[in-house]
């Protein structure tokens, strides 16, 4: 097994190579498509149909954006945690979906990235629903932790023999610290899901927003205190927000 790490629009890219086949470990955004592309095909010299499987760790625009344009690019299936419904259900989920991909475009701009589509089905529409434990289909070498707390549905992908695992947005870098995420809809879980990788001891971490860490290198008394006990959530974000307005 060979892993590449490429640098996408907002994220890291992580591609995994084997012989005989292809596996993404996250459905990157809209606009990456091209580049996994380019570099399946002009720097690994592979045909993009070797590219097998695309997992998506969540349904947020940098992991699962480009899913779908990837899979009718390359004929690749698409698998996912098991969890009920869509994340971005009714109404609400409508609004989220467009905040949240306007989020991801803020990002870009402040990391000097030219504005690229980055629109995206809301509702994601896989070929394999993984339960928490499983190894990967085709890929056994690779087992999924279910990890919710950013939202319901986040999933771990852990490589067995080499102890190494993908952690998508279960924390994430921020001036030399690692803090929670933002948005924390499930706090409990998102406790739980800190926990389960403290006890998993991974010799090494792969963060999406951030590469390659040692675990010994994880604080986890100090990400466990910055841990929120509240749903740290868009709406709750705006709501303190106005009352910070309202009172000056």
């Amino acid at each position: 097994m060979q892993l590449h790490n490429l640098n996408g629009h907002i994220q890291s890219i992580y591609l995994v190579e084997y012989p005989d086949k292809l596996m993404l470990l996250d459905g990157c955004c809209r606009a990456d498509c091209e580049l996994v592309a380019r570099f399946i095909t002009q720097e690994l010299k592979r045909p993009l149909s070797d590219l097998k499987l695309i997992m998506v760790t969540h349904m947020h625009p940098d992991h699962a954006g480009g899913a779908h344009k990837l899979r009718r690019m390359t004929g690749a299936k698409i698998a996912t945690s098991n969890a009920p419904g869509h994340w971005y259900q009714g109404f609400d989920g409508i609004m989220m979906h467009i905040t949240d991909i306007l989020l991801a475009r803020w990002v870009a701009s402040r990391k000097g990235k030219k504005q690229a589509f980055m629109w995206y089905p809301r509702k994601l529409n896989a070929d394999i629903y993984l339960p928490d434990g499983l190894s990967i289909p085709d890929f056994d070498e690779w087992q999924v932790h279910h990890s919710p707390g950013h939202t319901d549905r986040d999933i771990c992908l852990h490589h067995v023999p080499s102890n190494m695992i993908y952690v998508a947005d279960l924390m994430v870098n921020v001036k030399g610290k690692l803090i929670p995420p933002f948005p924390v809809f499930y706090p409990k879980r998102y406790l739980n899901s800190l926990l389960m990788l403290k006890t998993l001891k991974p010799t090494s971490v792969l963060l999406a927003h951030d590469g390659k860490i040692d675990f010994a290198d994880i604080d986890f008394n100090y990400l466990l205190k910055k841990a929120p006990s509240i749903p740290m959530t868009h709406w709750r974000s705006v709501k303190s927000k106005l009352k910070q307005i309202t009172k000056s």
